[in-house]
């Protein structure tokens, strides 16, 4: 993947049909960030990769963004975390009002199930 970094500091645990991690790899992208995509099987529980039961032994849900080895868990917090790391091209807006608004809409998305890509 093109952009900043050697794709080996950042991988991405998801699958491909999850809206909370396809978000994930949306904003690695819109930042060009290099990352890894780890695909995980999720039709037989017993098929989960070491990888996310190392990582997030505790819901074994994906996406997990892991940096530099330590992993942050849950798409929302994710987005938080790549925005506060790599400062290029932000995610939401500066003025306080404008990010309250994409937050609200983003919580709405998040409750209602709406895709949001």
């Amino acid at each position: 993947m093109g952009g900043q970094g050697n794709g080996k500091e950042v991988k991405l645990l998801g699958t491909w049909f999850s809206r909370y991690a396809q978000r994930v790899v949306w904003v690695l992208k819109l930042k060009g960030i290099d990352y890894e995509w780890v695909q995980q099987g999720f039709r037989d529980p017993k098929n989960r990769s070491q990888l996310l039961l190392k990582y997030n032994p505790v819901m074994k849900t994906v996406p997990v963004l892991v940096h530099h080895g330590r992993p942050v868990l849950e798409s929302l917090i994710i987005l938080e975390y790549i925005d506060e790391t790599w400062k290029n091209n932000p995610i939401l807006p500066s003025d306080p009002y404008e990010r309250a608004m994409a937050r609200f809409w983003e919580n709405l998305i998040d409750q209602k199930g709406i895709i949001s890509l």
